[in-house]
Formats: C-alpha cells, sequence, structure tokens
C-alpha cells in the first residue's frame, strides 16, 4: 500500500463530498410511496447522494432483472452470484411504480445477466414498451449493460428507441481491467460506437474518477468517448462501498473537475455533468434536449 492511498484511506471526507439529507415536500411524498408500495428504485437502494434533488425533477432510476450480477466489479455495490430467474411481470410493475410516482423522465438500468441467452435484453425491450403504454407522457433513458457486445440483443434496445441510450465505461482503459474485471473498454466503446451507427438520438456515457487514473488518461477517455461519437458524458467521484471493494486513490477537487468539464465541452459533447456528488443519471432530464 503506498502513502498516498494509506492517507485518503484514512481521512475524513472532504468537505465537497458531504451530502445534505433530502428534503421538500416532493422528496417525502416519493419516499412515501415508495415504501408504501414497495417500489425498486435504485435512488433509495443506492442511498444516492442526489435522490432528493431528482426526485424534485420527477426524476428516479429504476433496476430491472433481480438485484444479482453475474460480474463482480471493484467498485459496485450490488451482490454477486447466481441471479434468480426471470420475472416476466416485471415489465408491467415498472411501469406501474413510474405511474404511480408520475415520475416525468425515468432511467432504468439493470444487473448484468450473462447466465441467459439473451443477455436479459428481451426483458428490457419490454420493460421500454410496458413503460410506454402505461406512460406515454414519460421520457426514458436506458442505461445498458454491454451485452457482451452482441449487436443482436443491443438491436432490442435499438427497436424501442428511448430518448437517451446509455453505457459507461466507468474508468480510464488501464484500470478497467482491475475496476470493472469481465468487462473491457473497447467493447464499451464498440457499444456505444454501434449504438449511434443504427441511428440512435442521444448516446451517454459515465466516468468515475480517484480510482488512480491520471488526468492525461481521463483527457484520453473523453476523446475516445467523442470519437465514438457520444453525445453526453458524466464524471463523478468514486466512493467505496464497502471494505471489500476497490479503495478510494484520492479526492478529485471540484477544481479539477471543472477542468474536465471544459476539456469535454470543447469537445464537443452536447451535455456534461462533471462533479464530485456527479452520478451516471444526475440531471438526467436535461440529457434528452
Amino acid at each position: 500500500m503506498d502513502i498516498k492511498e494509506k492517507e485518503v484511506k484514512h481521512q475524513k471526507k472532504p468537505e465537497w463530498i458531504r451530502v445534505k439529507l433530502p428534503t421538500g415536500k416532493k422528496y417525502t411524498e416519493l419516499r412515501g410511496l415508495v415504501d408504501k408500495y414497495k417500489l425498486n428504485t435504485i435512488c433509495t437502494s443506492g442511498s444516492c447522494p442526489n435522490m432528493g434533488e431528482c426526485w424534485a425533477e420527477g426524476t428516479a432510476t429504476f433496476m430491472i432483472l433481480g438485484n444479482i450480477c453475474t460480474r463482480s466489479c471493484g467498485f459496485c455495490g450490488v451482490q454477486t452470484g447466481r441471479p434468480g430467474a426471470v420475472d416476466w411481470t416485471e415489465p408491467e410493475k415498472v411501469a406501474q411504480s413510474i405511474k404511480i410516482m408520475n415520475i416525468k423522465h425515468a432511467v432504468i438500468t439493470s444487473v448484468d445477466r450473462d447466465d441467459l441467452k439473451d443477455m436479459g435484453s428481451i426483458i428490457w425491450a419490454e420493460t421500454v414498451n410496458a413503460i410506454r403504454r402505461m406512460n406515454p407522457e414519460t421520457t426514458l433513458e436506458t442505461l445498458i449493460p454491454d451485452f457482451q457486445g452482441n449487436q443482436r440483443n443491443i438491436d432490442r434496445i435499438v427497436e424501442v428507441a428511448p430518448e437517451v441510450v446509455s453505457h459507461n465505461v466507468e474508468t480510464v482503459k488501464r484500470l478497467t481491467r482491475k475496476v470493472r474485471v469481465q468487462a473491457k473498454y473497447d467493447i464499451s466503446l464498440g457499444v456505444l460506437q454501434y449504438l449511434k451507427e443504427q441511428g440512435v438520438n442521444r448516446t451517454k456515457s459515465g466516468i468515475m474518477l480517484g480510482l488512480g487514473e491520471t488526468q492525461e488518461e481521463v483527457f484520453e477517455t473523453l476523446h475516445d468517448l467523442r470519437k465514438a461519437a457520444v453525445d453526453v458524458v458524466t464524471l463523478g467521484q468514486y466512493l467505496q462501498p464497502s471494505k471489500k471493494h476497490l479503495p478510494v486513490q484520492s479526492f478529485i477537487t471540484p477544481e479539477t473537475f471543472k477542468k474536465f468539464e471544459t476539456f469535454a465541452l470543447e469537445l464537443g459533447f452536447r451535455h456534461v455533468e462533471s462533479g464530485p456528488l456527479v452520478r451516471s443519471s444526475y440531471k438526467a432530464h436535461k440529457h434528452i434536449h
């Protein structure tokens, strides 16, 4: 363990990543509905720091295909193991949740389902269709896994035409094997490029910082994403979910996040969200325009 890592491990989190507790009438109202109907949002299960702000704007994130992932990424708090059977009623349940909560913009994400022949892409498409039927005014972002780069599975997402299709590279190329274990940087870039080639209007990706990357590597990653014609990018601070996960190597200052934002905008991204508390669905409702 190097000195820098040790220092980070034992120091208090800097002021700029201290989270204010969510408040407000809309938040309280939605929290009540989530608890009453036992709705499964990532906002609550992931204890997102922006939950109050997003809910006040009518945005929420839902996770489909269960809560056990077939991959074991070093940064992610989702349980790894053998997932249960697919719940074919899930698309209707998610659509119903969005209706109950009166969500204007929904972000749908999922665990990786490498155990399934279609890697979950059929449930993905059915979920989008169910939401459209029950909530015709709701706009959608689908934050998809890589589907191992399988084009038929990606096509199922393209065919149901969400307003935004997102896939996160998560980290720089050098750290991908350590951070994402079973995923490959070039496959992720290929998925994003393929989506654009198939006519997806708005594509999006996200990067976590503080895992040991250099500033130059972040610039290179932004270059790679832009080369793949990605429209929207988010950059946020990695925070360790538990002691079993990868340690935080550094806390990135708000000034450095601002520098990355300026660089990304100069590269031609249509929207850039860059800051310590930014998560991939932060201000998601703005990314459709």
